[in-house]
């Protein structure tokens, strides 16, 4: 059965917008805490509802790399419920803006904040994703 929400043929997404175009990049998360806390070694960009830390691998061919993403929000953040909520609204804004802001071959990883993540609109966390990126990759 198919929600009601659901688009139909030809028809655009939420909110009269199209939904974002497949990238030829792989993306895949960190989930070891070692690539965590390499990822901390490397650039780190602030923005309104989250930090960002970028670092690229070592590696020889980076183009076919895929690129990494990782999420994380303290116990300072609030409840699990808090902290869970505010991991989906990043996890949602790297899905949309990482395949063509990310390059191969880096790995990300976004940090909630405190009162803020949550709380800011859904289409200024996106902004602030974007503006991040491009932040880190213009040093």
């Amino acid at each position: 059965m198919t929600p009601p929400e659901a688009t139909q043929a030809g028809q655009t997404g939420r909110a009269g917008q199209s939904p974002p175009a497949v990238s030829l990049c792989r993306i895949e998360r960190l989930k070891n805490r070692a690539d965590f806390l390499r990822a901390n070694r490397g650039k780190r960009q602030q923005a309104g509802g989250f930090i960002l830390l970028a670092r690229k691998r070592d590696m020889q061919d980076a183009e076919d790399t895929p690129i990494r993403v990782g999420f994380t929000c303290s116990k300072k953040l609030g409840n699990a419920v808090a902290r869970n909520r505010a991991k989906r609204r990043l996890r949602e804004a790297a899905r949309l803006v990482i395949p063509t802001r990310g390059r191969p071959g880096w790995d990300y990883v976004l940090i909630g904040k405190r009162d803020v993540t949550a709380s800011l609109p859904f289409d200024r966390l996106v902004e602030d994703l974007a503006k991040a990126l491009d932040r880190v990759h213009q040093r």
